[in-house]
């Protein structure tokens, strides 16, 4: 078989070029073929070949537009494709050409691409930012993708990935100056003051773990320059923005701030009780360990959780203007007995008042400054403090009352359905907006004392990768090695509660891996929830069980894990495809 150089003139279609690259890539994977690319777009070249490529052992593919180089390659060429038939057919687009005649004039092959090369410039450099809401499996998932991405393409670039314990391998000035395109992949808000200038690129961390060359490349093509932070002290980020964020963004930035809070408080409550028992909290228990532990944990790390999720919900639609507005609500909220849904309330109404506030007010320069410090702050507490009294907080604070009641009295079918809703949830997308709406649920319930809902779901969410793990060993022939090495990882992210450790399977074949994860989530949750099972910290996994008081009926509780896990794996077995071999029948 001959060795099959594929050329794609993209020029400025860029994405188009990568997305063609890909389709040639699979199609070759799939049939066997050996094939190098080289994309040529308005921003570099992508991968170049060899300068002494083709040689005698090649044949070569010409796809995309003729230019001069173009019009010289076409000379050469064994077949000459657009980039609308490829991406059409790009099996067909490979058939005989590794049986053809090589393409000639190696020589004339090398001066073409110098050309390209000498007039493209310097392969643009790139500085990249990934996070998630829980900063913890999408925000380095996000991160290899795009490295990897970038290595096959060929582009210089660094990460900075802003996990639960803060920025990782953070990006210096100089770098972040030299940079021509910051890509930022989060699914919450990041702060880009220090981008002013530079052509900014925003999206969420799952495009770029699922398809990171598609994203560099869209991002060459869309990025927008990001405006310089002046007098105002940047007052709105949506002011310039590439991209604005919505509300599902604003409120994962307000839960990802919140967790360390919910998750401190609440694992001292749970040491609190171990010491000290049920009555830990009693005025009898006052000046104990125990009573100190647990006013440490719910009146200090508790109380705080509602202003974090208001104010960072402000700061995420605002910038920072909209932080002490937004945390002054949610305080208010909470004093109201309107807890989560109050504060929710309250980070919106900051959020959005503070950002109309800025667009409406104008000032001279010399009292810009006055804006971020004085106005918007004053005039945004104002706003949100009289609403959040007035109009939000009593029947916020019935609604919440009623629910947290039915929540504590839900027996028989009605907590089997709950659980059945939030286990399959969880098994959805994975960490997406679906998985993370149901976590975000359970979490702000804990702050109400109703702490079923969180066991729920972090049981089901440990089902699909520990199931994924399961399946590997149960069904050895229907994975590839590199899967059935894969597995012994996603059973780690699994006990963790990373339910992103499964996507790598799901993505194989999601019509049938995702409803088999789904149904052995959606029975974990529903046990867990008959069972009663009540848990105090947001996340760890199996980590956290073995903490006095962190999780009550820890039996039924490991019962709904292993139920959920075996159910899952078993369909999974049953219903996937034996991966596709290389080798052919003669």
């Amino acid at each position: 078989m001959k060795h099959i150089l594929a050329v794609i003139e993209a020029g400025e279609e860029s994405v188009t070029g990568v997305l063609a690259g890909e389709a040639l890539r699979r199609a070759a994977r799939e049939t066997g073929r050996t094939l190098d690319i080289e994309i040529r777009t308005a921003h570099g070249v992508l991968a170049p070949l060899p300068d002494d490529a083709p040689g005698a052992d090649d044949t070569l593919l010409l796809v995309g537009s003729s230019g001069q180089a173009g019009d010289a390659l076409a000379a050469r060429a064994n077949r000459h494709l657009t980039l609308e038939a490829v991406l059409a057919d790009p099996a067909r687009a490979l058939d005989g050409l590794d049986t053809a005649a090589p393409a000639a004039a190696p020589a004339a092959k090398s001066t073409a691409q110098s050309t390209a090369q000498s007039t493209a410039g310097h392969p643009p450099r790139i500085v990249a930012v990934t996070s998630c809401p829980t900063g913890i499996a999408h925000t380095f998932m996000a991160a290899e993708g795009l490295q990897e991405a970038a290595r096959q393409l060929g582009y210089p670039l660094r990460v900075e990935t802003q996990g639960s314990v803060g920025a990782g391998d953070p990006l210096t000035e100089q770098e972040i100056a030299d940079a021509d395109l910051v890509l930022i992949a989060a699914d919450r808000e990041v702060d880009r003051a220090r981008f002013g200038g530079k052509r900014v690129y925003v999206t969420g961390a799952k495009p770029a773990i699922t398809g990171g060359a598609a994203v560099i490349a869209k991002a060459l093509a869309e990025a927008t320059v990001q405006p310089v932070s002046g007098a105002s002290g940047g007052a709105s980020q949506s002011s310039g923005r590439g991209e604005r964020a919505g509300p599902y963004k604003h409120l994962m930035t307000g839960v990802s701030f919140m967790l360390p809070f919910v998750v401190s408080g609440g694992l001292l409550i749970a040491i609190a009780f171990a010491l000290g028992g049920i009555h830990a909290n009693d005025a009898t228990s006052a000046g104990t360990l125990a009573h100190t532990l647990f006013t440490i944990g719910a009146k200090a790390g508790f109380a705080l959780m509602v202003p974090a999720l208001a104010g960072y919900i402000a700061f995420s639609v605002a910038d920072r203007p909209g932080l002490a507005p937004g945390m002054i609500g949610g305080m208010l909220a909470a004093n109201l007995n309107a807890g989560f849904l109050g504060g929710i309330a309250a980070g919106f109404v900051a959020g959005y008042a503070v950002d109309g506030l800025n667009r409406l007010i104008r000032l001279p320069k010399t009292l810009q400054g006055l804006k971020p410090i004085l106005i918007l702050p004053l005039l945004g507490t104002l706003v949100t403090g009289l609403l959040t009294v007035y109009a939000i907080g009593a029947p916020v604070a019935a609604l919440l009352a009623f629910l947290t009641e039915w929540l504590r009295g839900m027996q028989g079918s009605s907590a089997i359905l709950l659980g059945l809703i939030l286990g399959a949830m969880s098994a959805f997308d994975m960490g997406g907006p679906v998985n993370k709406a149901g976590y975000a649920f359970s979490v702000g319930l804990i702050g109400s004392a109703v702490y079923t809902p969180m066991a729920a779901t972090m049981v089901a969410g440990m089902v699909p990768p520990l199931a994924a793990a399961l399946a590997t060993r149960l069904f050895r022939a229907r994975f590839s090695v590199e899967e059935r090495e894969a597995g012994a990882t996603a059973a780690v992210l699994g006990l963790a509660f990373i339910t992103e450790g499964a996507i790598p399977f799901a993505a194989r074949d999601p019509l049938r891996m995702i409803p088999a994860m789904m149904a052995g989530s959606a029975t974990a949750g529903a046990i867990s929830m008959v069972a009663g099972v009540e848990l105090k910290v947001p996340h760890g996994g199996i980590f956290v069980l073995p903490i006095p008081g962190a999780v009550t009926h820890l039996g039924a509780y490991v019962v709904a894990l292993l139920a959920g896990t075996v159910i899952s794996a078993v369909l999974i077995g049953l219903l996937m495809r034996a991966p596709v071999r290389a080798e052919k029948p003669a």
